[in-house]
């Protein structure tokens, strides 16, 4: 089991890498150009998976509404990049801003739920349920999700690359953090009938690894996209900002336990083996990214 983990996280990581560096370097004139397609190519995979979680339900959700809700929202997020491709800047006094875009897709999704649902009825009892685990999918793959994409589009190209390999850094470090410190010395359950696996000592270990891994951002990371030793901001930030993203991405790992164990379901597919499901990747990040995104929109980092 762990030799596949490490299996596919190596390929993924390897893959993921390889589209931060043509972002970066290559950007085609618009920053996030390169991971907007793995954005819809993943939001459709969480979609799909978080669809099949309920397939055996009478008050299943309709599925093409929820498509369109959760892709056009992530698709939406990326609006602003229209204005670098035709030359100009994204007007700093446009009404709708940079985080209404994706309030917008979810505002026009909620009525095709409501006309998905009013195409199916038959009869009274599973309706309300379907309108509700139909918002829960587009606000769970497609609203989470584009705070991700929000960091990559963060004031600037490498600021915003700062801003989105941090909290992929910091995540993913308090996860393995976690999982081998449960597994060498967790003798206290977490949550034991949610999910038997974590421990309070895991938790701890968590967030001593994010810390290091925020520090490390803070100490080669940001000083190598970013010049000026200034615009880091302090470094007690990084470790608050460490704290947050990290209880965070454990609420959102236990957020989709809860939705798995309530569908009696193990991971949420089988696509990644060792890893389980896209959703089983992500989840942490979900959670992560719009408390990452407050951190850096306040100024607690990168000043």
């Amino acid at each position: 089991m762990l030799k596949w983990r490490l299996l596919s996280a190596a390929c993924l990581i390897s893959g993921l890498l390889g589209l931060l560096h043509l972002d970066f370097h290559h950007p085609l004139g618009v920053p996030g150009v390169w991971l907007l397609p793995l954005a819809l190519l993943v939001t459709a995979m969480m979609t799909y998976e978080l669809l099949d979680l309920w397939q055996a339900r009478e008050d299943r959700p309709v599925a093409w509404p929820v498509y369109f809700g959760a892709l056009s929202i992530v698709l939406l997020t990326a609006v602003p990049l229209v204005w670098p491709l035709t030359g100009r800047v994204y007007p700093a006094d446009c009404p709708i801003g940079q985080l209404g875009w994706p309030l917008l897709g979810f505002v026009l999704a909620v009525p095709l739920v409501f006309v998905g649902e009013m195409r199916r009825y038959t009869s009274p009892g599973r309706s309300t349920a379907g309108i509700g685990l139909s918002l829960l999918v587009i606000a769970y793959a497609g609203l989470l999700m584009s705070f991700l994409v929000q960091l990559r589009l963060f004031r600037d190209s490498a600021t915003g690359m700062v801003a989105l390999i941090s909290v992929i850094v910091i995540v993913k470090v308090s996860d393995a953090s976690a999982y081998f410190t449960g597994r060498a010395i967790g003798r206290h359950k977490m949550a034991p009938v949610l999910s038997p696996g974590k421990t309070v000592e895991g938790a701890v270990g968590a967030l001593l690894g994010g810390c290091v891994a925020s520090l490390a951002c803070f100490a080669w990371l940001f000083s190598a996209l970013v010049p000026g030793s200034s615009a880091r901001g302090p470094w007690w930030g990084w470790i608050v900002y460490a704290l947050i993203v990290t209880v965070a991405g454990m609420i959102g790992d236990l957020a989709e336990s809860l939705l798995k164990r309530d569908a009696a379901r193990k991971d949420s597919s089988h696509w990644l083996p060792g890893l389980g499901g896209v959703l089983d990747v992500l989840d942490s990040l979900l959670f992560a990214a719009a408390p990452a995104y407050i951190c850096w929109a306040i100024g607690l980092i990168g000043a």
